[in-house]
Order: structure tokens, then sequence, then C-alpha cells
């Protein structure tokens, strides 16, 4: 469905506001496709769901919105506040945890839960990976695509990299970073990089949470590994956390159902919340 101008994936089921509503956030360079395991369990299992492109991100049109995480919490808090639902329980995975911190504050008592997969603050970017986003993102694809998967190293190798017979995970998150840098532009990854490495918001956006807050980490993260989120959790006042054995930065992908029932405990927990 349309939100604003922002495409959402709904699970597979027509959107009801009068279910409890679970937004989805995706990472740097990345579409609504990563939640896709977790946003059909949830819309098959009572839930309205909202898996959303970022502007300029997959079938959201426009550009990317610059390199601060708060304008694109602007826009988001615009799109969801033409919605009916009461209550949210938003998700978002590396940036787009930024983005939920962010986007609670705008939301304010709206937001039932927040759930942070694969974060850290600050979420610095080195200078030479920055450098290679702007002028050889072909290449820093490359470099992140081995550094979000646990079995990167050896991606012809057992489980999780490759779950089936021609199937690869690590292949399939590389193509779609590719797919986003031909059909929205070259400049994403720099853009949502740049992003990432600029804000400054999480502790105060951390503090200011006025609902329960859960963690999950993958205790192989190479991007960001679970000490990284130290601060924020530390920050907030009602929090879980969770991290999930032999599991890197692509969690959704690595352990879909670690993930799966964490957040299925955790929007079990707001459903009150929720319905409120």
């Amino acid at each position: 469905m349309e939100l604003d101008g922002l495409y959402a994936y709904t699970g597979g089921k027509h959107f009801d506001a009068a279910r409890p509503c679970i937004v989805f956030l995706h990472g740097a360079q990345h579409d609504h496709s990563v939640w896709i395991l977790q946003s059909r369990w949830f819309a098959h299992h009572g839930y309205a769901v909202l898996a959303l492109d970022l502007p300029g991100h997959g079938r959201s049109a426009g550009t990317p919105l610059g390199t601060v995480v708060e304008a694109i919490a602007d826009r988001l808090a615009a799109a969801l506040g033409t919605l009916a639902s009461p209550r949210f329980v938003l998700v978002g995975h590396s940036m787009g945890s930024l983005i939920a911190l962010d986007l609670a504050q705008r939301l304010g008592e709206r937001v039932a839960g927040v759930v942070l997969l694969g974060s850290a603050f600050p979420m610095q970017v080195s200078d030479a990976l920055l450098t290679a986003t702007r002028d050889d993102p072909a290449s820093a694809m490359q470099m992140i695509n081995v550094w979000s998967h646990s079995a990167s190293i050896a991606p012809f190798g057992a489980r999780p990299s490759n779950p089936g017979p021609g199937f690869s995970i690590v292949w399939q998150n590389l193509r779609l970073m590719e797919r986003i840098a031909r059909v929205n532009g070259p400049q994403v990854l720099a853009t949502d990089f740049a992003a990432c490495n600029a804000y400054a918001g999480g502790l105060e956006a951390a503090r200011a949470l006025a609902c329960p807050a859960l963690f999950i980490s993958g205790a192989a993260d190479q991007m960001t590994p679970p000490r990284a989120a130290k601060a924020l959790i530390d920050a907030c006042v009602d929090k879980e956390a969770v991290v999930l054995p032999a599991t890197g930065h692509a969690l959704m992908a690595e352990n879909p159902e670690g993930v799966r029932r964490a957040l299925a405990a955790f929007a079990q927990r707001c459903a009150a919340g929720l319905a409120a």
C-alpha cells in the first residue's frame, strides 16, 4: 500500500488499522524485503503490519532525505500520523534502529514499544568506508556484505550462509544492495552511511523513551557487536536485551526464528499498550 507517498508492505494481508500495528524500518541500502519473513508472520497472526521503504529506497519515490536521521524520522512521523491506528510498535534494523529511536520521540504516546536490532551508538563509520561509499560503491557493498554475515568468510560453506540448495543469504543480500543502487541511484549508500555516522541524538532519544525497549543483537555481528549498544541500553529505563548466538548483523535472514520469537514475546508484552 502507499502511505503518504511511501511504499508499505503489509505482509500479504489487507491493512486493518483496528489491529495492533507493527512498523518495520530497514537499514542502509535496503528495502522492506529484509523483513519479509517477520512481517508475513505478524500479518498472519493478528497484527497490522507496515514494512516501509524509506524515502528514496525501493518503491518509495524521491531521493534519500539527506544525511540526517532526524529528517527521515520527521518524514515517517508525518506519514504514520495519517493513520487511524492508535499506537505502534516500532522495529528498526541498523540505520533503521536509529530512525525508530528518533521517531519514537516524535510520535510520543502513540508508541507502545521500540525494538532495535543490530544497533549501536555512536554508529560510527570509518573514513575509509565513507570514502568508498562515495567513490567506489560497488567495492563498498562487497565489503559491507562480508561484514554483515557471520558465515560470509566461507560463502559457499554451511548454514547459515546457505540454508538450502540454491539459496545463499550472502549473495541475496548483495543482489538487494545492487538493485537499490540501480533503481534508486548510486548515491544511496553514501547518504545512508553518512546519516548513521552523523547521528548524535541517540542517548537523548533513549533517555526520553516512555515505552519499553527491546535490543536484539547478534553474538557474531562484526558491524554492530552487542557491546556497541550498551550506551543506548543503559540510557533506557524499561529495557530488555537479547543476544542471538552464532548470528551476524543480518539477523533477520541468518536467524529468522530467533528474531521472530524475540519480537513475538515483546509484542505480546506491548499488546495492552497497542490496544489502548
